[in-house]
């Protein structure tokens, strides 16, 4: 899993450049894809990445690379930065978008062995790493919405496993709702809308929450210990406090401690 955590040290600073932002609550300017952020240094660090909350950058606390951004610095171009290319890396930032989806599915399909075990999940999982171990050309040869289908179906699979016969919200419209006192053990919430809903002291045992929009939702002190196919992007955009209980692999966000 090492490989699937974001490690900017050895990365030339992808997300800074080939990601595109408009001017919004969560971005203090905007800016286009294949432009370097105004505060990307020389050395591929953030100037203000301690302040980025206090400067109206908090987008930019939330993204999450899965590692692509090393993977496809290190792995893909031996070390290579988009600066010493005469094209200005369009081709390193395509391949970036396509390794952080490959390693998103892996982060997911290792939650799902965790879970349920089993051989077709060990092939899907070593079909997913040989895409994005293979050269730029190959990489961006994948057929990502077709492989993304086969994860998602397995993934499905998995969570009627062990959510049993728990019940489905999936894809419900709980913009800004107050949730505390409801049952959502086991429950299905895959693609709910829970924009700023309260979660507070909520228990999400075995709760499926992929792809759930959480963006502000509070789970100060829930218990997201058991919850399923949750990513560190959600968490990162979720508000929580020192007492939210999180699930192996996770890091609490910084501004929860």
């Amino acid at each position: 899993m090492s490989t699937l955590a974001p490690d900017c040290s050895r990365c030339v600073g992808l997300c800074c450049v080939a990601l595109p932002f408009r001017e919004s609550a969560g971005f203090a300017f905007a800016k286009d894809a294949g432009e370097p952020c105004r505060h990307l240094g020389s050395t591929y660090a953030c100037r203000i990445h301690a302040e980025l909350l206090q400067v109206g950058m908090s987008g930019c606390t939330t993204y999450e690379c899965f590692g692509a951004g090393q993977h496809v610095t290190q792995e893909v171009y031996a070390g290579a930065s988009w600066r010493d290319d005469p094209e200005g890396g369009a081709e390193m930032f395509e391949v970036f978008a396509v390794v952080q989806r490959l390693h998103e599915m892996l982060v997911l399909l290792d939650q799902a062995a965790a879970l349920v075990p089993s051989p077709a999940l060990a092939a899907l999982r070593a079909g997913v790493d040989r895409q994005r171990s293979g050269t730029s050309a190959e990489i961006l040869d994948t057929e990502l919405d077709l492989l993304q289908a086969h994860v998602g179906a397995a993934l499905r699979e998995v969570s009627a496993t062990v959510r049993e016969d728990g019940p489905s919200y999936a894809g419900q419209d709980w913009l800004g709702r107050d949730l505390r006192g409801t049952d959502l053990a086991r429950a299905e919430l895959r693609g709910a809308l829970l924009v700023a809903a309260d979660l507070r002291d909520c228990v999400l045992d075995r709760t499926d929450l992929l792809g759930a929009d959480l963006r502000d939702a509070d789970v100060s002190g829930a218990d997201l210990s058991t919850t399923l196919f949750l990513t560190q992007p959600q968490l990162n955009a979720a508000r929580g406090s020192a007492t939210t209980a999180l699930p192996p692999g996770l890091r609490r966000p910084a501004p929860w401690v």
